[in-house]
């Protein structure tokens, strides 16, 4: 029961953030072959076909008010640039991934460009190094099976949502 006294206790509603490359069709239904090729161990958790994606900037919770001019800000110059999956991997912590070997030139551009922006809006940029990847599993304990290195022809960049029920929603694209 909401009482008529004092500032509600009711959170303003949040949006969690993330910025990310997404594959077309053709390339996720390939980074889902590389992921069902691999035998996982028990306890493992594949990455669901609709959530591959390269993590750009990690953004986090921002307020629904925002959104609009969030969005707007993020647009950014991103040229069109050939990024190659070569190695496969397992990192600490048990993630799967694929990923360069050498991270383009176009790529670092494009993340240190949004970072700038992120900065501008308030938001935090995490200080870690850029490590492009995908994930391929969690809890893996063993890299993915290796493959053919995949090649990525990269048009753009999109501003993806996470839901509470685990889902992604994709709020825009920017070419």
């Amino acid at each position: 029961m909401k009482s008529g006294f004092g500032p509600s206790l009711e959170p303003a509603p949040t949006a969690r953030l993330f910025l990310a490359l997404w594959p077309g069709p053709r390339l996720r239904e390939t980074l889902a072959a590389c992921r069902d090729l691999t035998p996982w161990p028990p306890g493992a958790a594949p990455t669901a076909t609709d959530k591959l994606h390269l993590t750009l900037h990690f953004i986090g919770s921002v307020p629904a008010a925002r959104l609009a001019e969030v969005a707007a800000a993020l647009q950014v110059p991103a040229p069109a640039f050939e990024l190659r999956l070569e190695l496969a991997e397992c990192w600490r912590g048990g993630l799967a991934v694929l990923r360069p070997r050498t991270v383009p030139a176009r790529l670092q551009q494009l993340h240190a460009d949004l970072a700038a922006a992120l900065r501008r809006l308030g938001l935090p940029v995490d200080a870690r190094p850029f490590r492009p990847h995908v994930t391929l599993a969690r809890r893996a304990a063993q890299p993915p099976a290796p493959a053919e290195p995949l090649r990525w022809r990269v048009g753009g960049y999109v501003l993806v949502e996470s839901l509470p029920d685990g889902c992604y929603r994709l709020l825009k694209r920017y070419r």
